[in-house]
Protein backbone atom coordinates (compact mmCIF):
# COMPACT_ATOMS: atom_id res chain seq x y z
CA UNK A 1 0.00 0.00 0.00
CA UNK A 2 1.87 3.05 -0.93
CA UNK A 3 1.47 6.51 0.75
CA UNK A 4 3.40 9.73 0.24
CA UNK A 5 6.32 10.70 3.31
CA UNK A 6 8.37 13.41 4.11
CA UNK A 7 12.19 12.25 4.81
CA UNK A 8 13.88 15.04 6.58
CA UNK A 9 17.49 16.22 5.95
CA UNK A 10 19.79 16.57 8.68
CA UNK A 11 22.41 18.40 6.17
CA UNK A 12 19.69 21.23 5.81
CA UNK A 13 19.40 20.18 2.10
CA UNK A 14 15.80 21.14 0.33
CA UNK A 15 12.73 19.16 1.39
CA UNK A 16 11.78 15.84 -0.14
CA UNK A 17 8.71 13.81 0.10
CA UNK A 18 8.51 10.15 -1.60
CA UNK A 19 5.92 7.52 -2.46
CA UNK A 20 6.60 4.37 -0.11
CA UNK A 21 5.00 1.15 -0.34
CA UNK A 22 4.26 0.33 3.46
CA UNK A 23 2.89 -3.15 4.82
CA UNK A 24 -0.82 -4.11 4.45
CA UNK A 25 -2.79 -3.22 7.11
CA UNK A 26 -3.46 -5.46 10.29
CA UNK A 27 -6.60 -6.70 11.28
CA UNK A 28 -9.04 -4.83 12.33
CA UNK A 29 -9.70 -5.28 16.41
CA UNK A 30 -11.20 -2.93 19.54
CA UNK A 31 -11.97 0.19 19.00
CA UNK A 32 -9.84 0.70 15.56
CA UNK A 33 -11.94 1.83 12.23
CA UNK A 34 -10.46 0.66 8.73
CA UNK A 35 -11.47 3.14 6.47
CA UNK A 36 -11.21 3.73 2.25
CA UNK A 37 -10.09 7.55 1.94
CA UNK A 38 -11.86 9.27 -0.30
CA UNK A 39 -9.55 12.96 0.01
CA UNK A 40 -6.62 14.46 1.82
CA UNK A 41 -5.60 17.70 2.69
CA UNK A 42 -2.26 18.70 2.51
CA UNK A 43 -1.12 20.97 4.98
CA UNK A 44 2.25 22.33 6.03
CA UNK A 45 4.33 20.27 8.22
CA UNK A 46 5.33 22.33 10.99
CA UNK A 47 9.01 20.97 11.85
CA UNK A 48 9.15 23.35 15.24
CA UNK A 49 6.29 21.08 16.88
CA UNK A 50 7.91 18.10 15.54
CA UNK A 51 11.28 18.44 17.15
CA UNK A 52 9.82 20.32 20.58
CA UNK A 53 8.11 16.71 21.08
CA UNK A 54 10.61 14.92 19.96
CA UNK A 55 9.01 13.00 17.39
CA UNK A 56 11.84 12.17 14.77
CA UNK A 57 11.56 9.42 12.28
CA UNK A 58 13.14 8.33 9.20
CA UNK A 59 10.37 8.53 7.03
CA UNK A 60 7.24 11.13 8.54
CA UNK A 61 3.81 10.46 6.70
CA UNK A 62 1.97 12.95 5.43
CA UNK A 63 -1.47 13.76 5.40
CA UNK A 64 -3.65 14.02 8.49
CA UNK A 65 -6.62 15.57 7.91
CA UNK A 66 -9.28 13.05 6.05
CA UNK A 67 -12.36 11.84 4.61
CA UNK A 68 -13.45 8.71 3.36
CA UNK A 69 -16.44 5.80 4.11
CA UNK A 70 -15.78 3.34 6.88
CA UNK A 71 -15.05 -0.45 5.44
CA UNK A 72 -14.78 -2.19 8.37
CA UNK A 73 -15.13 -1.69 12.49
CA UNK A 74 -13.23 -3.85 15.36
CA UNK A 75 -15.42 -5.71 17.76
CA UNK A 76 -15.82 -2.35 20.76
CA UNK A 77 -16.92 0.22 17.65
CA UNK A 78 -19.98 1.09 18.78
CA UNK A 79 -20.99 4.33 16.82
CA UNK A 80 -19.66 3.75 13.20
CA UNK A 81 -20.71 0.57 10.49
CA UNK A 82 -19.70 -0.18 7.44
CA UNK A 83 -20.76 2.81 4.27
CA UNK A 84 -20.51 5.40 7.28
CA UNK A 85 -19.04 8.46 5.19
CA UNK A 86 -16.39 10.39 8.20
CA UNK A 87 -14.30 12.76 8.80
CA UNK A 88 -10.64 12.52 11.07
CA UNK A 89 -7.57 13.70 11.81
CA UNK A 90 -4.64 11.11 11.91
CA UNK A 91 -2.88 11.74 15.40
CA UNK A 92 0.78 13.01 15.24
CA UNK A 93 2.55 9.99 15.96
CA UNK A 94 0.34 8.03 13.17
CA UNK A 95 2.30 5.59 11.45
CA UNK A 96 0.17 6.17 8.15
CA UNK A 97 -0.38 8.41 5.44
CA UNK A 98 -3.50 9.92 4.55
CA UNK A 99 -2.60 9.20 1.16
CA UNK A 100 -3.17 5.64 1.15
CA UNK A 101 -5.96 4.20 -0.44
CA UNK A 102 -6.72 2.23 3.24
CA UNK A 103 -6.19 3.50 6.21
CA UNK A 104 -6.83 2.06 10.53
CA UNK A 105 -7.99 4.62 12.48
CA UNK A 106 -8.96 5.23 16.04
CA UNK A 107 -12.71 5.78 16.27
CA UNK A 108 -12.04 8.94 18.90
CA UNK A 109 -10.11 10.28 15.54
CA UNK A 110 -13.06 10.29 13.54
CA UNK A 111 -16.49 11.88 13.22
CA UNK A 112 -19.81 11.61 11.00
CA UNK A 113 -20.42 14.13 7.84
CA UNK A 114 -22.90 14.60 5.45
CA UNK A 115 -23.13 15.79 1.88
CA UNK A 116 -23.87 19.66 1.20
CA UNK A 117 -23.99 21.93 -1.55
CA UNK A 118 -22.47 25.32 -1.91
CA UNK A 119 -23.04 28.68 -1.40
CA UNK A 120 -22.30 32.03 0.14
CA UNK A 121 -23.49 34.47 2.87
CA UNK A 122 -22.42 37.12 5.04
CA UNK A 123 -21.07 36.31 8.08
CA UNK A 124 -21.78 38.84 10.70
CA UNK A 125 -25.05 39.71 9.20
CA UNK A 126 -26.17 35.94 9.35
CA UNK A 127 -24.94 35.69 12.73
CA UNK A 128 -26.55 38.93 14.52
CA UNK A 129 -29.70 38.25 12.91
CA UNK A 130 -29.82 34.44 14.07
CA UNK A 131 -28.83 35.92 17.81
CA UNK A 132 -31.19 38.68 17.35
CA UNK A 133 -28.55 41.20 17.94
CA UNK A 134 -26.95 39.56 20.80
CA UNK A 135 -24.12 37.70 19.28
CA UNK A 136 -21.92 34.71 19.73
CA UNK A 137 -20.66 33.40 22.42
CA UNK A 138 -17.40 31.89 20.78
CA UNK A 139 -15.63 32.36 17.61
CA UNK A 140 -13.44 30.01 16.63
CA UNK A 141 -11.45 31.72 12.90
CA UNK A 142 -8.57 29.34 10.49
CA UNK A 143 -7.37 33.14 9.87
CA UNK A 144 -8.29 36.38 9.66
CA UNK A 145 -7.71 39.52 7.43
CA UNK A 146 -6.15 42.27 9.22
CA UNK A 147 -6.85 45.10 6.46
CA UNK A 148 -8.95 45.61 3.65
CA UNK A 149 -6.64 45.89 0.26
CA UNK A 150 -8.31 46.54 -3.07
CA UNK A 151 -6.28 44.01 -4.87
CA UNK A 152 -6.26 41.19 -2.09
CA UNK A 153 -6.04 37.59 -3.08
CA UNK A 154 -9.41 36.08 -3.68
CA UNK A 155 -8.24 33.43 -1.05
CA UNK A 156 -7.85 36.38 1.27
CA UNK A 157 -11.24 37.82 0.81
CA UNK A 158 -12.63 34.47 1.60
CA UNK A 159 -11.34 35.34 5.26
CA UNK A 160 -13.32 37.23 7.61
CA UNK A 161 -12.03 40.63 8.56
CA UNK A 162 -11.07 41.35 12.27
CA UNK A 163 -13.46 43.82 12.94
CA UNK A 164 -16.43 41.84 11.79
CA UNK A 165 -15.60 38.49 14.31
CA UNK A 166 -15.08 41.59 17.06
CA UNK A 167 -18.68 43.22 15.87
CA UNK A 168 -20.68 39.85 16.38
CA UNK A 169 -18.83 38.68 19.65
CA UNK A 170 -21.70 38.85 22.28
CA UNK A 171 -20.94 40.18 25.98
CA UNK A 172 -18.63 38.29 27.68
CA UNK A 173 -17.55 36.38 24.69
CA UNK A 174 -14.38 34.67 23.22
CA UNK A 175 -12.74 34.45 20.24
CA UNK A 176 -10.00 32.07 19.47
CA UNK A 177 -7.85 32.74 16.18
CA UNK A 178 -5.60 31.08 14.11
CA UNK A 179 -3.49 34.00 13.14
CA UNK A 180 -0.73 34.16 14.63
CA UNK A 181 0.78 37.95 13.51
CA UNK A 182 -2.66 39.22 15.07
CA UNK A 183 -2.58 43.26 15.30
CA UNK A 184 -5.17 44.91 17.42
CA UNK A 185 -5.81 48.69 16.97
CA UNK A 186 -6.80 50.78 19.84
CA UNK A 187 -10.43 50.99 18.86
CA UNK A 188 -10.27 46.95 18.46
CA UNK A 189 -9.14 46.73 22.20
CA UNK A 190 -11.63 49.18 23.31
CA UNK A 191 -14.65 47.18 21.48
CA UNK A 192 -13.34 44.02 23.34
CA UNK A 193 -13.11 45.68 26.72
CA UNK A 194 -16.16 47.33 26.86
CA UNK A 195 -17.88 43.74 25.37
CA UNK A 196 -15.82 42.24 28.52
CA UNK A 197 -14.63 39.59 25.85
CA UNK A 198 -11.37 37.84 25.15
CA UNK A 199 -8.88 36.71 22.36
CA UNK A 200 -6.43 33.39 22.50
CA UNK A 201 -4.34 32.02 19.95
CA UNK A 202 -4.70 28.22 18.72
CA UNK A 203 -2.18 26.36 16.41
CA UNK A 204 -3.36 23.02 14.19
CA UNK A 205 -1.42 20.67 16.45
CA UNK A 206 -2.71 21.91 19.85
CA UNK A 207 -5.70 19.77 19.61
CA UNK A 208 -3.87 16.47 19.24
CA UNK A 209 -1.01 17.25 22.03
CA UNK A 210 -3.93 17.66 24.82
CA UNK A 211 -6.60 14.81 25.18
CA UNK A 212 -8.74 17.27 27.14
CA UNK A 213 -8.64 19.90 24.04
CA UNK A 214 -9.13 16.70 21.24
CA UNK A 215 -12.24 15.99 23.06
CA UNK A 216 -13.47 19.37 22.59
CA UNK A 217 -12.50 19.43 19.06
CA UNK A 218 -14.32 16.59 18.41
CA UNK A 219 -17.52 17.99 20.25
CA UNK A 220 -16.93 21.30 18.00
CA UNK A 221 -16.55 18.57 14.89
CA UNK A 222 -19.97 17.42 15.56
CA UNK A 223 -21.38 20.11 16.02
CA UNK A 224 -20.37 21.47 12.18
CA UNK A 225 -21.50 18.33 10.93
CA UNK A 226 -25.05 18.46 11.78
CA UNK A 227 -24.98 22.16 10.99
CA UNK A 228 -24.09 20.99 7.53
CA UNK A 229 -26.50 18.60 7.29
CA UNK A 230 -29.04 21.62 8.10
CA UNK A 231 -27.82 23.32 5.52
CA UNK A 232 -26.70 26.07 8.32
CA UNK A 233 -23.29 26.05 6.91
CA UNK A 234 -22.30 26.13 3.19
CA UNK A 235 -18.50 26.46 2.63
CA UNK A 236 -17.09 27.31 -0.39
CA UNK A 237 -14.86 24.22 -1.89
CA UNK A 238 -11.84 24.32 -4.17
CA UNK A 239 -11.96 21.56 -6.84
CA UNK A 240 -9.30 18.55 -5.29
CA UNK A 241 -6.28 17.34 -7.00
CA UNK A 242 -5.31 13.94 -8.18
CA UNK A 243 -3.11 11.52 -6.49
CA UNK A 244 -0.39 11.76 -8.64
CA UNK A 245 -0.09 15.77 -8.14
CA UNK A 246 0.53 15.01 -4.83
CA UNK A 247 4.05 15.55 -4.00
CA UNK A 248 4.31 18.59 -6.15
CA UNK A 249 1.45 20.27 -4.31
CA UNK A 250 3.39 19.34 -0.64
CA UNK A 251 6.57 20.59 -2.29
CA UNK A 252 4.55 23.87 -2.65
CA UNK A 253 2.30 23.45 0.92
CA UNK A 254 5.58 23.08 2.57
CA UNK A 255 7.54 26.35 1.27
CA UNK A 256 3.99 28.81 1.45
CA UNK A 257 1.90 27.42 3.68
CA UNK A 258 -1.82 28.51 2.65
CA UNK A 259 -4.26 29.32 5.27
CA UNK A 260 -6.52 26.81 3.27
CA UNK A 261 -6.09 23.11 2.88
CA UNK A 262 -5.37 21.55 -0.41
CA UNK A 263 -7.39 18.39 -0.76
CA UNK A 264 -6.32 14.71 -2.87
CA UNK A 265 -9.00 12.76 -4.00
CA UNK A 266 -7.76 9.42 -4.49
Amino acid sequence: MKGLYWQPNSSGEETSFVFLEKDNLPVVSDNYVKVQVKACALSRIDTKVLSEIKLEKEFLPVGREIAGVVLETGNKVSFFQPHDEVVGILPLDSEESGLCEVVLVHEHYLARIIDESNGRYDLTESCLEETGGLGVDIVLDAGVRLYTKENEATSQSLLPHKHDIITLLSVGGHWVTMEENLQLDPPDSRSLFLKGATVSFLNDEVWNLSNMHQGKYLCILDDIMEKLSNGVFRPCLDDPIPLYEAKVSMEMVQKNPAKKRQVVRL
